[in-house]
């Protein structure tokens, strides 16, 4: 399961001179904080070309909460399904800090895509990326436990966001104990036990929206189901968690 997009992204994949054709087409954005940038089912189509920070994708649930789906950053797009298919949102998305972005209406992006076939092929290879790991997001929730869940997300975090410093590995994209549940599908007092766990088996550290990975091959070991804190292999998660 990953909360991230293809290693190269759609703009930076593009050739310059399509790239400076695409942003040409739309305006600028600043979102703010928490700022809702596109919203769950409603019928607007256009694209945001991200230029600089980070954005959630999620997907509310019949109870209430929300579901987090991806993490979305500086060369994306996002909003490209309902510009092609021209259907309602399938999800939101939220500034995680301040994001710039370029709007492009659905009309100009489905007439970019359709001048360039390369373009038409990074979008759909994109779109069946998502696909794929939204099948093993779904496998994932049925068969692991919520600290292998979570092991996997920090791991992920820090190959992807994290930034070496203190003895082990800074997260650079903290998020708060909910936003982790919303995360891997799990309750936030779930999150909080796991965390718990691996605070007191030196796995990780915790501060205020912050965590530091201290011990990275226990954690991957924990991610694929073979340890759990304190190092053991193959031994079994503590019940509930």
């Amino acid at each position: 399961m990953s909360l991230f997009g293809q290693d190269r992204s759609f703009l930076h994949a593009l050739p310059a001179a399509d790239r400076r054709s695409l942003l040409a087409e739309g305006v600028r954005r600043v979102y703010e904080p928490g700022e809702v940038m596109i919203r769950e089912r409603d019928t607007s189509a256009y694209v945001l070309a991200l230029l600089s920070g980070w954005s959630v994708v999620s997907v509310g649930t019949e109870r209430g909460s929300r579901l987090i789906l991806a993490l979305r950053g500086a060369g994306e797009v996002v909003g490209d399904l309902a510009a092609v298919d021209r259907g309602p949102r399938s999800a939101s998305v939220t500034a995680l800090g301040t994001v710039e972005a370029v709007a492009v209406s659905g009309d100009r992006f489905r007439h970019f895509l359709a001048a360039r076939p390369h373009a038409t092929a990074l979008i759909m290879r994109q779109l069946a990326t998502r696909l794929r790991s939204a099948d093993v997001e779904r496998r994932a929730l049925a068969s692991e436990t919520v600290l292998q869940r979570l092991a996997a997300r920090l791991v992920e975090l820090a190959e992807r966001a994290g930034r070496r410093a203190d003895g082990g590995t800074v997260l650079e994209l903290p998020l708060p104990q909910h936003d982790l549940a919303a995360a891997i599908g799990a309750t936030r007092e779930a999150v909080a036990k796991a965390l718990r766990l691996l605070r007191e088996q030196d796995v990780v550290r915790t501060a205020n929206r912050t965590v530091v990975v201290l011990d990275m091959p226990v954690l991957v070991l924990l991610a694929q189901g073979r340890a759990r804190p304190g190092g053991n292999p193959a031994a079994a998660s503590p019940p509930g968690v």
